[in-house]
């Protein structure tokens, strides 16, 4: 980008902040924005109270987070936010996941050189999880740690020298776009790739006789439940055998193609918030990883905090039938590299036995190897909350925490169709913001 055009842009982003972010939080010190590399950021600072000597480096895989809520809300509680979008922002197709770690890079060393900031966090929404916890991993124990024979995709020696950040606060992080999009997403009914109509009746999730319910939350039997998580896996495997014979043909000079090619995965896609694939039980049978395992903190809504086995109180999404036998929403559109970087790893069990450190693009590895403090918040209306267990109990951090969020949705706010009475679970949003902000200032 030249000189005029990083000007016409940063001109536009002026104008879209002063329009659609409200009034308070565009007195004195409006969002800035700036091109770092390839990616693009936007600088947020509080406009009252001392000058913050925290910074926040706010990033996904691949969505927009340069107006994400986190920017405004925790810049008005005190800190300088730094709110970012990777090379590959809304293109999944091109997507190396190893290069995001760069983007991250350039957000953090940007951070370092303004004023005052002393200490960086990572803020890891979604799948901004993954992406934080990969680069901190890295960050903290080199290139080897993404390098290995157990690795689908092996990271580069530019990854050498990551500047590590200071802690990691994980709000509502996934365990990884290949577990979330792809491997629990995937329809296992489906028998051959390029026939997606044709279906294994008896591992359909959509029929009836299997435990669907079209119009609220299904259940199905733990001997389907089983099967199907089963069968999940070996699809995945197979979709990843395929790949890696055309991968190795290509570097063989032996291929159609001799760079890449493209891998379609029909009954696999998924158009809503927190990327999960349209076939994931999760999302149909609200028994699926509904609670965790020992008693962990709650926030209520009226403040509180309990210690409880703790549920998620999310509906059954039934939508996800039409979704599922789409081409635009129900089928993933990637490429042979994009596919083996970001969304494959192995498994034989898509709930409960996952090779976790087979692909780079997950949180319960990253967490085995990151020691600085990190919290992992769940929402309590969505289907994380026994993942943010799992990351928890992985984490290999001497300062961690796992709090969450009552009623609250993906992105934070209430989760209306979960009440049972009107406005209980009104205080979701700020409840979150609050306890963050005070998790942070605790430590640094």
């Amino acid at each position: 980008m030249n000189a005029k055009s990083a000007g016409l842009v940063a001109q536009l982003f002026s104008i879209i902040f002063a329009v659609g972010i409200p009034e308070s939080f565009s007195q004195t010190n409006p969002p800035t924005y700036h091109q770092l590399g390839p990616a693009k950021a936007t600088l947020y600072k509080p406009d009252t109270g001392p000058a913050p000597h925290v910074g926040i480096v706010v990033m996904h895989r691949t969505a927009n987070f340069l107006a994400h809520s986190p920017c405004t809300e925790l810049s008005a509680r005190g800190f300088m936010l730094l709110c970012m979008n990777p090379r590959f922002d809304n293109n999944e197709t091109q997507i190396r996941w190893e290069d995001i770690a760069l983007d991250v890079r350039s957000g953090v060393n940007f951070l370092k050189t303004q004023p005052g900031i002393t200490k960086i966090i990572l803020f890891g929404h979604s799948g901004g999880g993954p992406t934080m916890s990969f680069y901190q991993a890295v960050a903290e124990n080199g290139p080897a740690y993404c390098q290995g024979p157990n690795k689908l995709v092996q990271c580069g020696n530019n990854l050498a020298g990551l500047p590590p950040a200071d802690g990691i606060v994980f709000a509502d992080a996934h365990p990884g776009n290949p577990v979330v999009g792809v491997l629990r997403g995937n329809n296992p009914a489906v028998v051959n790739e390029h026939r997606p109509d044709r279906l294994n009746p008896r591992l359909d999730p959509f029929d009836p006789k299997n435990g669907f319910n079209p119009t609220g939350s299904s259940t199905y039997s733990e001997e389907f439940k089983e099967k199907y998580f089963k069968g999940q896996a070996e699809r995945m495997n197979r979709l990843i055998d395929e790949a890696l014979e055309k991968l190795r043909r290509i570097e063989e000079g032996k291929y159609i193609y001799p760079d890449n090619d493209v891998v379609v995965i029909p009954r696999a896609g998924g158009t809503f918030a927190g990327g999960g694939g349209s076939a994931n039980l999760q999302q149909l049978d609200v028994s699926v990883h509904r609670n965790t395992i020992n008693p962990h903190k709650l926030l209520k809504n009226d403040g509180t905090i309990a210690t409880q086995i703790v549920e998620s109180v999310r509906v059954g999404n039934p939508d996800l039938a039409e979704q599922n036998a789409s081409l635009d929403q129900g089928t993933k559109i990637l490429t042979i590299k994009s596919f083996l970087s970001a969304n494959a790893i192995r498994a034989t069990h898509s709930l409960d036995e996952i090779d976790w450190c087979s692909s780079n693009n997950s949180v319960p590895c990253a967490v085995q190897a990151i020691s600085v403090p990190v919290v992992f918040t769940a929402m309590g209306g969505f289907y994380f909350i026994r993942d943010n267990e799992i990351h928890y109990d992985l984490s290999a951090s001497p300062d961690k925490d796992f709090i969450t969020i009552e009623g609250a949705t993906h992105g934070f706010t209430p989760c209306v169709p979960c009440e049972s009475s009107p406005g209980q679970y009104s205080n979701s949003f700020k409840n979150f913001f609050d306890y963050v902000a005070s998790w942070i200032n605790a430590r640094f």
